[in-house]
């Protein structure tokens, strides 16, 4: 696949700026670059906790140097860079689902994609309290970004920066919903444009709340006919609306591949379980072997500890088995345990399978718009 993208000069000098906390790589044919690939450093809340992420971006061949190995050389560079600097994750957004299932990585997040009649976003129910328009105020839009962000594992935790290039970088509307004591409540970003409001990031921390902006798109009745959004995967916008028959699809979003089990264990906000518990966890990496292994999670009195089991060939028919695909998918809350179990992709006894089941806290997964982490193989032009 080829992308060639052209920017406008001042375009060009907007990516510059942004390209500046990236870390690029190039693979060079003596003085040609014939592949590179970009990584963003960033971070991004777990269960409410916050990890070190590795965006991966930018991801580029040329067609003459494809099929000779250049990315899977620059990945694995980029993955033991993330690994010596703390960055116990990865999330990129594929082009190919199976390529990058090749290198560990694996779908952990799916978009919600709503399209609604105006008409059919009547509420039985009435809010209380008001929606006012703004101008950019990031310190607020920050304060309730926040509070929402941690009740969704893979939201990133942003910063001023973040916002002002990759978020209001636009000229959206922005709204905020107050609650009956006048307290920002959440937000929403938005644009209207061919009959069609877009709504590019809503957020809300109270169902009072969301009721209220539903309530203000609503109120565009008389400039647009529909409204687009894309809401989190276990949305329970459907028992808001008096009908909730409209177009709505699942979309494979983005991949995500634990980078350094061992380390992101002994960081992992387990959940408490008032049993003891031990489990022993054979993960396979062929990528980056040095994660494969047994590792022995022991819950006791409440304290989790994890240790890596160096000598384990007497004991490797015990335990749960699964690659680092499936570890990514169970621990950052994509599929449980037991779904897994049940589908033949792990292995192990059932009991051990339940005890599992028990310490993974459930938060549903959720990476909303406003990224530079698109991987792509391209070719870029100045005009």
């Amino acid at each position: 696949m080829l992308f060639n993208i052209s920017y406008q000069k001042t375009e060009f000098e907007e990516k510059k700026v942004e390209a500046e906390r990236h870390i690029i790589w190039g693979w060079m044919e003596g003085e040609q670059l014939a592949a590179k690939t970009h990584l963003i450093p960033l971070s991004c809340y777990i269960n409410g906790k916050p990890f070190e992420m590795g965006g991966i971006s930018a991801v580029a061949t040329w067609p003459e140097y494809r099929r000779q190995g250049m990315v899977k050389h620059l990945l694995y560079h980029a993955l033991q860079y993330m690994k010596r600097h703390g960055q116990t994750i990865s999330f990129l957004h594929p082009f190919s689902v199976p390529f990058y299932r090749k290198y560990g990585w694996e779908l952990t997040f799916t978009n919600w994609e709503l399209s609604i009649p105006m008409e059919q976003l009547k509420q039985s129910e009435p809010a209380v309290g008001n929606v006012r328009r703004i101008e950019k105020d990031i310190p607020l839009l920050q304060s309730l970004y926040t509070r929402f962000a941690k009740n969704y594992t893979g939201m990133l935790v942003r910063d001023a920066q973040w916002w002002k290039q990759r978020v209001l970088n636009e000229k959206w509307q922005i709204a905020v919903n107050y609650d009956y004591e006048g307290n920002a409540d959440g937000y929403i970003l938005y644009e209207v444009k061919n009959d069609v409001l877009t709504v590019k990031e809503m957020v809300y921390n109270t169902v009072n709340g969301w009721k209220l902006l539903l309530q203000f798109i609503a109120n565009h009745d008389s400039m647009a006919k529909k409204v687009e959004m894309t809401v989190p995967e276990n949305s329970n916008l459907t028992l808001l609306l008096d009908e909730p028959r409209f177009e709505q699809k699942i979309a494979p979003y983005f991949m995500a591949r634990v980078v350094d089990v061992l380390t992101f264990l002994e960081q992992y906000p387990f959940q408490v379980c008032k049993e003891d518990v031990v489990i022993l966890l054979h993960v396979e990496d062929h990528f980056l072997p040095e994660n494969s292994g047994m590792y022995q999670l022991s819950q006791l009195h409440g304290e989790t500890t994890v240790t890596f089991v160096e000598n384990h060939s007497h004991i490797d028919e015990v335990g749960i088995h699964c690659t680092i695909q499936q570890f990514t998918s169970m621990f950052l809350g994509y599929k449980r345990p037991m779904e897994l179990y049940q589908m033949n992709h792990i292995q192990g006894r059932q009991q051990d399978i339940a005890l599992l089941e028990k310490i993974i806290p459930k938060q549903q997964t959720y990476f909303p718009g406003f990224l530079l982490i698109a991987s792509f193989d391209g070719v870029t032009s100045v005009k």
